[in-house]
């Protein structure tokens, strides 16, 4: 059984708008309804959690109404950070999951190709994330906006979601992210700390976070599309 965690328990403070980001109407439905619309209808998917802030509930609930999902689905409220609101939805997840795809309720554009990707990878090496290859220039700052060193891009990439795991691997990633008292704010981060090597899988199309107010006619565009 595989379950998508979608979180969306982040404030949105850098939009610089009231209210949830999350909520934010592209192309006649908010950011996070499109995200979840994509592991909804996913052949790969069998349920759907959704970590969401305690004051959005109703919202979340009037989305559902919105959206009609065909799949199982739940909620888990978010934690302080982002690692906390992960372990939430894991938790919130049926006792007979075994694949778990954790993914951004701020990225909507992901491709379903990519999706089963991470999964088939995560089912055979335990871990997997989708990516892009770095294509820009790479330059190392001193810390005062002065370009310190060039840094090779061959082996760089930009690590994005969803980050698919095996639920007993994120299970024993987090319990050592406990264990030394360490902050991750991406999960393949959390599997470095028990040697668990993470495949890349390539994000062939775009798969932006929206994080700022310009972001969103690009992210329309790609709806559109």
């Amino acid at each position: 059984m595989t379950t998508a965690v979608i979180v969306a328990a982040g404030s949105g403070s850098r939009m610089g708008e009231e209210g949830n980001k999350l909520f934010l109407k592209v192309n006649n439905l908010p950011i996070v309804g499109h995200a979840w619309k994509i592991f909804d209808l996913h052949p790969d998917i069998d349920e759907v959690v959704l970590v969401i802030r305690e004051d959005a509930s109703f919202e979340f609930e009037n989305l559902a109404s919105e959206i009609s999902p065909i799949k199982p689905y739940s909620f888990a409220f978010g934690g302080s950070e982002r690692q906390d609101s992960v372990r939430n939805g894991i938790r919130a997840a049926s006792e007979n999951c075994e694949i778990v795809a954790i993914h951004d309720g701020a990225r909507p554009c992901v491709d379903p190709e990519t999706v089963s990707n991470a999964i088939s990878a995560a089912k055979e090496y335990g871990a997997s994330v989708s990516a892009t290859k770095i294509v820009d220039t790479i330059k190392l700052s001193d810390g005062h906006a002065r370009i310190s060193q060039n840094i090779d891009r061959t082996h760089l990439w930009s690590v994005q979601t969803p980050q698919v795991f095996k639920i007993t691997t994120i299970l024993e990633a987090m319990e050592a992210v406990d264990a030394q008292h360490a902050s991750v704010t991406d999960d393949t981060a959390a599997c470095e700390l028990i040697g668990q090597p993470v495949i890349l899988i390539e994000s062939k199309r775009p798969n932006p976070k929206v994080t700022t107010s310009a972001d969103l006619p690009f992210i329309q565009f790609l709806l559109q599309g």
